[in-house]
Protein backbone atom coordinates (compact mmCIF):
# COMPACT_ATOMS: atom_id res chain seq x y z
CA UNK A 1 0.00 0.00 0.00
CA UNK A 2 0.90 3.45 -0.97
CA UNK A 3 0.36 7.11 0.81
CA UNK A 4 0.03 9.68 -1.96
CA UNK A 5 1.90 12.28 0.36
CA UNK A 6 0.82 15.46 -1.76
CA UNK A 7 -2.70 15.74 -3.83
CA UNK A 8 -5.36 18.52 -4.86
CA UNK A 9 -8.11 16.58 -5.11
CA UNK A 10 -10.37 18.99 -3.80
CA UNK A 11 -9.69 21.18 -6.77
CA UNK A 12 -11.80 21.69 -9.27
CA UNK A 13 -10.35 18.99 -11.88
CA UNK A 14 -11.83 16.41 -10.05
CA UNK A 15 -15.57 17.90 -9.49
CA UNK A 16 -16.85 15.70 -12.55
CA UNK A 17 -15.82 12.20 -11.15
CA UNK A 18 -14.48 12.61 -7.65
CA UNK A 19 -15.39 9.46 -6.01
CA UNK A 20 -14.23 7.74 -9.06
CA UNK A 21 -10.78 8.70 -8.54
CA UNK A 22 -10.47 8.21 -4.73
CA UNK A 23 -12.27 4.30 -5.68
CA UNK A 24 -9.47 4.27 -8.33
CA UNK A 25 -6.80 4.84 -5.86
CA UNK A 26 -7.85 2.78 -3.28
CA UNK A 27 -8.13 -0.51 -5.30
CA UNK A 28 -4.98 0.56 -7.21
CA UNK A 29 -3.07 -0.02 -4.01
CA UNK A 30 -3.40 3.85 -2.40
CA UNK A 31 -4.18 3.35 1.32
CA UNK A 32 -4.18 7.20 1.72
CA UNK A 33 -3.88 10.57 0.16
CA UNK A 34 -2.54 13.99 1.53
CA UNK A 35 -4.89 16.82 0.37
CA UNK A 36 -2.91 20.38 0.48
CA UNK A 37 -4.37 23.42 1.17
CA UNK A 38 -3.22 26.08 -1.02
CA UNK A 39 -5.53 29.65 0.19
CA UNK A 40 -7.94 29.84 2.75
CA UNK A 41 -11.29 28.62 0.14
CA UNK A 42 -9.07 25.84 -0.89
CA UNK A 43 -7.95 24.33 2.83
CA UNK A 44 -12.20 24.26 3.77
CA UNK A 45 -12.08 22.54 0.65
CA UNK A 46 -9.49 20.47 1.61
CA UNK A 47 -10.95 19.37 5.18
CA UNK A 48 -14.36 19.22 3.49
CA UNK A 49 -12.93 16.05 1.43
CA UNK A 50 -11.17 14.43 4.39
CA UNK A 51 -14.58 14.91 6.25
CA UNK A 52 -16.15 13.06 3.39
CA UNK A 53 -13.35 10.24 2.73
CA UNK A 54 -11.84 8.33 5.64
CA UNK A 55 -8.72 7.60 3.27
CA UNK A 56 -8.00 11.30 2.95
CA UNK A 57 -6.29 13.77 5.39
CA UNK A 58 -6.11 17.47 4.82
CA UNK A 59 -3.04 20.19 5.28
CA UNK A 60 -4.01 23.96 5.68
CA UNK A 61 -1.46 27.15 4.01
CA UNK A 62 -1.16 29.64 1.91
CA UNK A 63 0.98 29.24 -1.27
CA UNK A 64 3.51 31.78 -2.04
CA UNK A 65 1.26 32.43 -4.94
CA UNK A 66 -1.55 33.80 -3.10
CA UNK A 67 0.45 35.36 0.04
CA UNK A 68 0.07 38.69 -1.02
CA UNK A 69 -3.87 38.88 -0.13
CA UNK A 70 -2.45 37.13 3.69
CA UNK A 71 -4.30 39.88 6.33
CA UNK A 72 -3.90 39.30 10.11
CA UNK A 73 -6.70 37.87 10.43
CA UNK A 74 -6.18 34.90 7.65
CA UNK A 75 -3.51 33.63 10.77
CA UNK A 76 -6.28 33.62 12.82
CA UNK A 77 -8.87 31.57 10.55
CA UNK A 78 -5.63 29.37 9.80
CA UNK A 79 -5.70 28.52 13.11
CA UNK A 80 -8.98 27.12 14.06
CA UNK A 81 -8.75 25.05 10.38
CA UNK A 82 -5.63 23.51 11.60
CA UNK A 83 -7.46 22.32 14.97
CA UNK A 84 -9.77 20.09 12.41
CA UNK A 85 -8.92 16.28 13.61
CA UNK A 86 -7.82 15.22 10.04
CA UNK A 87 -5.28 18.13 9.16
CA UNK A 88 -1.66 16.85 9.53
CA UNK A 89 0.58 19.36 8.29
CA UNK A 90 0.85 23.18 7.41
CA UNK A 91 1.65 24.18 4.14
CA UNK A 92 1.83 24.43 1.00
CA UNK A 93 4.53 27.61 2.32
CA UNK A 94 7.19 28.57 0.84
CA UNK A 95 8.90 30.71 -2.70
CA UNK A 96 7.95 30.65 -6.32
CA UNK A 97 10.28 32.58 -7.84
CA UNK A 98 9.52 31.46 -11.47
CA UNK A 99 6.01 32.75 -11.86
CA UNK A 100 6.18 35.45 -8.98
CA UNK A 101 2.45 36.11 -8.35
CA UNK A 102 2.85 37.37 -5.36
CA UNK A 103 6.03 39.97 -4.80
CA UNK A 104 9.25 38.22 -3.62
CA UNK A 105 10.06 40.33 -0.44
CA UNK A 106 6.24 39.74 0.40
CA UNK A 107 6.63 35.64 -0.16
CA UNK A 108 9.73 36.07 2.18
CA UNK A 109 7.89 37.79 5.07
CA UNK A 110 4.89 35.80 5.06
CA UNK A 111 7.08 32.42 4.42
CA UNK A 112 8.73 33.01 7.83
CA UNK A 113 5.15 34.15 9.19
CA UNK A 114 3.99 31.08 8.74
CA UNK A 115 6.86 29.11 9.67
CA UNK A 116 6.25 30.46 13.01
CA UNK A 117 2.90 29.39 12.61
CA UNK A 118 3.68 25.72 12.03
CA UNK A 119 5.92 26.09 15.26
CA UNK A 120 3.43 27.41 17.37
CA UNK A 121 0.51 24.93 15.98
CA UNK A 122 2.96 22.01 16.38
CA UNK A 123 2.63 20.81 12.76
CA UNK A 124 5.08 19.55 10.60
CA UNK A 125 5.22 22.07 7.09
CA UNK A 126 4.90 21.06 3.27
CA UNK A 127 7.52 23.66 1.35
CA UNK A 128 6.86 24.60 -1.70
CA UNK A 129 10.64 25.68 -3.57
CA UNK A 130 10.50 26.89 -7.30
CA UNK A 131 13.50 28.60 -8.49
CA UNK A 132 14.04 29.46 -4.86
CA UNK A 133 16.64 26.66 -3.41
CA UNK A 134 19.37 29.37 -1.84
CA UNK A 135 16.51 31.45 0.00
CA UNK A 136 14.29 28.23 0.80
CA UNK A 137 17.56 26.63 2.62
CA UNK A 138 18.23 30.03 4.20
CA UNK A 139 14.72 30.27 6.02
CA UNK A 140 14.74 26.60 6.75
CA UNK A 141 17.83 26.76 8.76
CA UNK A 142 16.71 30.18 10.78
CA UNK A 143 14.45 27.45 12.11
CA UNK A 144 16.66 24.26 12.32
CA UNK A 145 15.18 22.22 15.17
CA UNK A 146 12.22 24.09 15.77
CA UNK A 147 9.78 23.09 12.57
CA UNK A 148 10.10 19.73 10.45
CA UNK A 149 8.12 18.56 7.45
CA UNK A 150 8.96 17.59 3.79
CA UNK A 151 10.37 19.16 0.69
CA UNK A 152 7.62 18.78 -1.43
CA UNK A 153 7.75 18.01 -4.93
CA UNK A 154 11.63 17.94 -4.86
CA UNK A 155 13.79 20.57 -7.75
CA UNK A 156 17.21 21.04 -6.54
CA UNK A 157 20.12 18.70 -6.69
CA UNK A 158 21.70 16.85 -3.91
CA UNK A 159 24.22 19.24 -2.47
CA UNK A 160 20.42 20.78 -1.45
CA UNK A 161 18.89 17.70 -0.43
CA UNK A 162 21.54 16.86 1.82
CA UNK A 163 21.25 20.42 3.52
CA UNK A 164 17.48 19.63 4.03
CA UNK A 165 17.98 16.09 4.90
CA UNK A 166 20.61 17.23 7.82
CA UNK A 167 18.18 19.43 9.09
CA UNK A 168 15.15 16.32 9.11
CA UNK A 169 13.62 17.03 6.22
CA UNK A 170 12.36 14.41 4.48
CA UNK A 171 12.46 15.02 0.21
CA UNK A 172 9.02 14.05 -1.86
CA UNK A 173 9.70 12.90 -5.44
CA UNK A 174 6.74 13.60 -8.04
CA UNK A 175 6.11 12.11 -11.13
CA UNK A 176 8.68 14.17 -13.11
CA UNK A 177 11.35 11.68 -11.68
CA UNK A 178 9.94 9.49 -14.69
CA UNK A 179 10.43 12.30 -17.10
CA UNK A 180 13.87 12.12 -19.54
CA UNK A 181 15.23 15.52 -18.93
CA UNK A 182 14.67 15.16 -14.60
CA UNK A 183 18.56 13.43 -14.60
CA UNK A 184 19.36 15.70 -11.41
CA UNK A 185 16.12 14.40 -9.59
CA UNK A 186 17.16 10.98 -10.39
CA UNK A 187 20.14 11.59 -8.96
CA UNK A 188 18.80 12.78 -5.63
CA UNK A 189 16.90 9.65 -5.38
CA UNK A 190 19.33 7.47 -6.18
CA UNK A 191 21.71 9.19 -3.19
CA UNK A 192 18.48 9.79 -0.29
CA UNK A 193 18.56 6.73 1.76
CA UNK A 194 14.92 5.32 1.16
CA UNK A 195 13.81 6.30 4.76
CA UNK A 196 14.45 9.93 4.26
CA UNK A 197 11.89 9.84 0.58
CA UNK A 198 8.26 10.33 0.32
CA UNK A 199 6.24 9.48 -3.42
CA UNK A 200 3.79 12.12 -4.49
CA UNK A 201 1.51 13.08 -7.16
CA UNK A 202 1.09 16.48 -6.63
CA UNK A 203 -2.74 16.01 -8.86
CA UNK A 204 -3.63 17.05 -10.81
CA UNK A 205 -0.79 18.33 -12.25
CA UNK A 206 2.84 16.68 -12.84
CA UNK A 207 1.34 13.52 -14.58
CA UNK A 208 4.31 11.06 -14.70
CA UNK A 209 5.10 9.02 -18.12
CA UNK A 210 3.43 7.44 -19.96
CA UNK A 211 0.34 9.52 -18.83
CA UNK A 212 1.47 12.41 -19.33
CA UNK A 213 -0.70 14.79 -20.93
CA UNK A 214 -3.76 13.50 -19.51
CA UNK A 215 -4.75 15.03 -15.73
CA UNK A 216 -2.84 13.37 -13.15
CA UNK A 217 -4.66 11.09 -10.31
CA UNK A 218 -3.74 9.50 -6.82
CA UNK A 219 -3.41 6.14 -8.19
CA UNK A 220 -0.30 7.22 -10.46
CA UNK A 221 1.60 7.59 -7.56
CA UNK A 222 2.12 3.70 -8.21
CA UNK A 223 3.98 4.70 -11.25
CA UNK A 224 6.25 7.01 -9.12
CA UNK A 225 6.95 4.69 -6.71
CA UNK A 226 8.04 1.89 -9.66
CA UNK A 227 10.33 4.43 -10.74
CA UNK A 228 11.54 5.31 -7.24
CA UNK A 229 12.44 0.91 -7.16
CA UNK A 230 14.40 1.21 -10.56
CA UNK A 231 16.75 4.03 -9.65
CA UNK A 232 17.34 2.24 -6.28
CA UNK A 233 17.65 -1.16 -7.28
CA UNK A 234 15.39 -1.94 -4.73
CA UNK A 235 11.47 -3.82 -5.25
CA UNK A 236 8.45 -1.94 -5.90
CA UNK A 237 6.92 -3.42 -2.52
CA UNK A 238 10.29 -1.92 -0.50
CA UNK A 239 9.62 1.27 -1.63
CA UNK A 240 5.91 1.16 -0.81
CA UNK A 241 6.57 -0.33 2.55
CA UNK A 242 9.06 2.18 3.74
CA UNK A 243 8.04 5.60 1.90
CA UNK A 244 4.37 4.66 3.92
CA UNK A 245 6.21 4.71 7.35
CA UNK A 246 7.66 7.36 6.09
CA UNK A 247 4.41 9.24 5.63
CA UNK A 248 2.90 7.75 9.18
CA UNK A 249 5.55 8.94 10.74
CA UNK A 250 5.86 12.76 9.36
CA UNK A 251 2.22 13.22 9.63
CA UNK A 252 1.23 11.33 12.81
CA UNK A 253 -0.71 9.00 10.50
CA UNK A 254 -0.05 5.96 13.01
CA UNK A 255 -2.21 8.28 15.53
CA UNK A 256 -4.84 9.19 13.25
CA UNK A 257 -5.78 5.73 11.66
CA UNK A 258 -4.16 2.36 12.86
Amino acid sequence: MLIDSHAHIELKEFDRDRDEVIRRAQEGGVECIVTVGIDLPDCRKAIAMAEKYEMVFATVGIHPHSVKYIKKETYDTLRALAAHGKVVAYGEIGLDFFRNLSPRDVQIRCFGEQMELACELGKPVIIHDRDAHGEIVTMLEKWNGSVRGIVHCFSGDYDMAKRCLDMGYYISVPGTVTYKNSSILRDVVRKTPLDRLLVETDCPFLTPEPKRGKRNEPLYVTVTARAVATIKGVSYEEVARVTTRNAREVFGLAVLKP
